[in-house]
């Protein structure tokens, strides 16, 4: 899945011991507990001496008599007996006198005490024969305890126990086959269901556990005999339960219900748009990643049990359905105009990737490698699919050859819907995407291309790294993610080199870095149990971390070796699923070098963040050192984290062709390099290839400097931006004071290249930002003026014309855009002048794509310009076109127009909700806004995480555009009491402690620099 732009330690665990002599409850309620903690049978203490759990977890394996015994006696004693009232067991177990009795004698002491020792001898044997099972006394004695006997019953809907607990299915049933029949009614917003599911018992069990979500179930039938269930909404569970053992064996399980369809973005969802006509369409699309195929269907919604599906969808003759695989046949069931279609059998795929379309689409299709490729979109915007459809084939082409394994289906639709949270999502073989990451008009730039292009090749990637060889369980959603991401990026720059993809690449591992410079980062593998961390798990450790290191390994072995790794891997593990270790395996195996590549990358996806390599050279010799880089003063740097580090590096001899790479392989805290001679200086992370920072001492830094202010190029574009990259990172570490960052800073008058360019102006904004939210006009002033001192000739020397070249575009983009924001004359005239002619020209005119968004920012500004455009926005049928003039409205310094336009993306009524988080990232960038964000998203949560999962990528994105700009103790302290307020599922979401530890940083940063500041701007 594609995530769209506009991290935690596991929840405590609910350990619950019941005393035989305490009053507790003998069932506890998780549902009224704590429903969204993961309950593991080996939390619970068992000690057999002093208290036994009197209600335990059958887990899946039968018990034997003695067990049997033991629960019979638990359930007859321990249920009445031994949990009543305290005063029932004082009144049991001690003689009473009631005053008004008169035949009450008084017993003597002694009596008293061999009374009470008679009673406590009887109890106890009592309880020894009822508590110790019987194989105590035999020669074999007792087998060890079934760990099941640790875990707690939770209670279903219907008040019994219900028989599973975990948030994971058990392993004894798997499915094989569905045949899923639907028929959603797109007036009343419902759907009826029936699901068959052929299911393997490969341990004998008397429970089949499976998932649903939100549905009223009608029947159950198994084997063609009527059965109850139990469901445990919580964990979104239910429960067939067999009186008998079901033996090894296939079955047939039905389940009949309806369901509302979803009115957020995710299982099956109804959307809706308004046509150029001006009459409303409905639609229903599904969104099942990660875990809403439950919503739809009951089935086992884990990755690890791939199946076959048939789908059967009742439909209006007006509208077609589209699913996974192509169509066999429609009928016509004579009712209403109904009719049903039906699909081939899929291949053997997880839940997650089915996918179902009922709507009045228009597509155009091409037949290339021995499949179908199609793209649909709504009639009104049908022209604009050709760009898609042209760039997929091509795509396709390459993906066979590269992988040497053709796509296995005979059709491939990309379908853009109108209501979509996710850039796209990689449904096999019906790929469903946003219609501005798959429609583009005619007369579009490579500019707006360039997103269009890296979208499809991301979810193409992933018909074959996610769906043909899947990730075993959600914490190596990295397997899915990274790779898809790598790919996309690694085949952009072989099809179509024109794009300048190479740039947006470098880009992306620099945010990567930054986040995962982190302490509430989490490893690229990790532990994740609960829907919640599930979903955290869609971030940019996962996708872009992911993508690094592999761009890393790729850059460290030899002779296409990456390449045969990747195919063997996909060989070994078709239509299967995997963990981490499968895929080093895969390329040790091919690999020719003594280098162990499991031992190599093990260190990079079990280790969270990534290391700081430190250089000292003296003369020859130079000395290396790693350690943790980490961005929190206060829980002091993992020093027990050791990576085994690729190091790359050039010098002064050699400095700009891949031939002049040398390698290193630093794998212990320090270590020494000789240099073959004397050099001028050393440049480590060649191109940036390595996920890791570096750090020289002075005169190494000095040496650095001096050679880029006599010579610009003398270095590759990607190690000029990483250089500006690291410095700052490490002025935000205390290893370098902001003096020595604007040293570097000098050089950049005389720099031309888009990836340095780009990258500075990135960091000097980020500190422009703090310190306009922080109210100091002085100094936010003096920034201003540095920033035009040092890009100001480039800024005026900007042409306003077409420009056909990405990376020009991409850099004129970031320049003007700047320069308008910091209100530069020459820019804000200019984009007026372009504004007017557009609006002169009934706006036909053909504004340069990478110029729109800046022009429509000038124009928002003007109440005449704002109304043009939001009568433009509501318009248009060009979705790169309404997302600038979306950026642009919400960057309106107008607090009532904020207001308006914070309440109208959040209630979907006149900008859809999918745009929230990035009009809500809009409005915080700018002063005006950015405390309205805040106070509008502590009082509108509740209806946030309605509309967004918790956990969810667009959750992150919200929380971090409200808070990464606080820099003081009073935000500080008011983001910490709100998320605070929320309980386990507020404070403890990973992008929580990320946005307290970002607050915490820029504080420092500021107490630390500001003086600095004061002196050198």
């Amino acid at each position: 899945m594609e995530t769209f732009e506009s991290e935690r330690a596991p929840l405590p665990r609910n350990m619950i011991e019941n005393s035989m002599f305490e009053e507790e409850p003998d069932v506890v309620d998780l549902a009224k507990e704590s429903p969204s903690y993961h309950i593991d049978s080996d939390d619970v203490t068992y000690e057999p001496r002093s208290s036994r759990l009197l209600v335990r977890g059958l887990g899946e394996n039968d018990m034997d008599e003695d067990e049997e015994d033991y629960e019979s006696s638990a359930r007859l004693l321990g249920m009445s007996f031994m949990n009543r009232s305290s005063s029932q067991r004082s009144a049991a177990s001690s003689y009473t006198c009631q005053q008004p009795s008169r035949s009450c004698s008084t017993l003597s002491t002694k009596t008293t005490a061999v009374g009470v020792l008679i009673l406590v001898l009887v109890v106890s044997m009592f309880m020894v024969i009822y508590f110790v099972p019987s194989c105590t006394f035999t020669k074999k004695g007792c087998q060890k305890s079934n760990s099941s006997m640790g875990s707690i019953y939770p209670i279903s809907t219907s008040g019994e126990l219900f028989p599973w607990t975990d948030l994971r299915l058990p392993l004894s049933v798997h499915p094989v086959h569905y045949n899923i029949s639907l028929h959603p009614d797109l007036n009343s917003m419902t759907f009826q269901g029936n699901v068959s599911i052929v299911v393997k018992v490969l341990h004998e069990t008397k429970n089949i556990i499976l998932h649903s979500s939100d549905m009223n179930i009608i029947k159950v039938t198994f084997e063609d005999k009527e059965y109850r269930f139990l469901e445990y909404k919580p964990w979104q569970q239910i429960a067939i339960k067999f009186p008998e053992d079901l033996k090894k064996g296939q079955y047939v399980l039905k389940i009949s219900y309806k369901a509302n369809l979803s009115n957020s973005y995710d299982g099956f969802y109804n959307s809706s748009y308004v046509d150029t006509a001006g009459t409303k369409r409905v639609l229903a699309a599904t969104q099942f990643e990660p875990l809403a195929a439950r919503k739809a269907f009951p089935c086992f919604d884990e990755p690890a049990f791939k199946s076959t599906f048939v789908v059967k969808m009742t439909r209006d003759a007006k509208y077609i359905s589209l699913s996974n695989m192509p169509k066999i046949k429609t009928t016509d069931l004579n009712e209403n105009g109904l009719q049903e279609d039906e699909f081939e059998s899929s291949v053997k795929m997880s839940t997650y990737l089915v996918a179902f379309i009922v709507a009045e689409f228009s597509s155009h299709s091409k037949n290339v490698s021995k499949t179908t490729v199609s793209v649909y979109a709504v009639p009104d915007k049908k022209d604009q699919v050709h760009y898609a459809l042209e760039t997929a084939c091509k795509l396709l082409v390459f993906y066979n050859r590269f992988f040497e394994i053709d796509y296995p289906l005979s059709k491939l639709d990309l379908v853009a819907i109108p209501d979509f949270l996710a850039g796209a999502m990689e449904n096999w073989g019906l790929i469903t995407f946003r219609e501005t990451t798959l429609l583009v008009g005619n007369q579009s730039s490579p500019f707006d291309k360039q997103l269009v292009t890296s979208v499809i090749a991301h979810e193409l990637a992933h018909q074959w790294f996610g769906n043909l060889v899947t990730m075993r369980w959600w914490n190596d959603l990295w397997l899915n993610e990274g790779f898809a991401t790598y790919m996309q990026y690694m085949s952009i720059e072989n099809v179509f080199s024109n794009l300048d993809i190479d740039i947006e690449f470098l880009n992306v591992r620099f945010k990567a870095l930054a986040k995962d410079a982190l302490n509430s980062s989490h490893p690229v593998s990790a532990f994740v149990s609960t829907p919640e961390q599930v979903e955290e798990m869609f971030d940019s450790v996962s996708y872009e971390k992911g993508a690094s290191i592999l761009l890393m390994l790729n850059a460290t072995l030899r002779d296409g070796e990456f390449r045969k790794g990747v195919i063997e891997y996909l060989q070994n593990y078709n239509l299967s699923n995997t963990e981490s270790k499968d895929l080093w395996n895969s390329l040790s195996q091919v690999s020719k070098q003594s280098l162990n590549v499991s031992e190599m990358m093990n260190t990079w996806t079990v280790h969270k963040g990534f290391p700081l390599v430190t250089v000292k050279r003296s003369g020859t010799q130079v000395t290396l050192s790693q350690e943790h880089f980490l961005l929190n003063a206060e829980n002091g740097t993992d020093d027990s984290s050791l990576w085994h580090i690729p190091l790359t590096y050039v010098n002064d001899s050699c400095s700009v062709l891949r031939s002049c790479k040398q390698v290193f392989h630093l794998k212990d805290k320090a270590d020494s390099l000789q240099l073959p001679g004397q050099v001028k200086w050393l440049k480590f992370n060649f191109r940036s290839d390595g996920f890791y920072i570096v750090h020289y001492d002075e005169q190494g830094w000095s040496d650095l400097i001096s050679a880029l202010k006599v010579d610009v190029n003398v270095l590759p574009s990607e190690d000029k931006a990483a250089l500006i990259n690291n410095i700052f990172a490490l002025s935000r570490l205390g290893k370098v004071s902001f003096r020595q960052v604007l040293n570097l800073m000098e050089y950049i008058r005389n720099e031309t290249e888009t990836a340095p360019l780009t990258e500075a102006l990135s960091q000097l904004g980020q500190i422009y930002r703090l310190l306009d939210k922080r109210s100091d006009l002085n100094l936010a002033s003096r920034m201003t003026t540095y920033i035009k001192d040092h890009f100001g000739s480039l800024m005026e020397s900007q042409s306003y014309e077409v420009e056909t070249s990405v990376s020009k575009m991409t850099l004129r983009s970031a320049l003007l855009e700047t320069a308008c924001a910091l209100k530069g004359p020459n820019c804000t005239t200019q984009a007026r002048h372009l504004f007017d002619q557009w609006l002169a020209s009934n706006k036909t005119l053909q504004i340069p794509s990478d110029l729109m968004r800046t022009v429509f920012k000038v124009a928002a500004q003007t109440d005449e310009g704002w109304s043009e455009l939001l009568d433009s926005y509501k318009h248009s049928i060009y979705d790169t076109e309404k997302r600038k003039m979306l950026e642009a409205l919400a960057s309106t310094q107008d607090v009532r127009k904020i207001i308006w336009i914070l309440q109208k993306s959040l209630d979907g009524s006149e900008i859809q909700n999918q745009e929230f988080p990035l009009v809500i990232h809009t409005v915080c960038r700018d002063f005006a806004g950015y405390l309205y964000a805040w106070d509008f998203m502590k009082e509108n949560w509740e209806k946030i995480t309605q509309k967004f999962p918790v956990g969810s990528f667009a959750i992150q994105s919200i929380i971090t555009s409200t808070t990464s700009q606080f820099s003081t103790k009073t935000h500080l302290t008011e983001v910490q009491n709100f998320f605070s307020s929320l309980g386990a599922k507020g404070s403890q979401m990973r992008i929580v402690q990320e946005a307290i530890e970002t607050i915490k940083q820029n504080m420092r940063w500021m107490e630390k620099n500001l003086k600095t500041l004061q002196i050198w701007l």
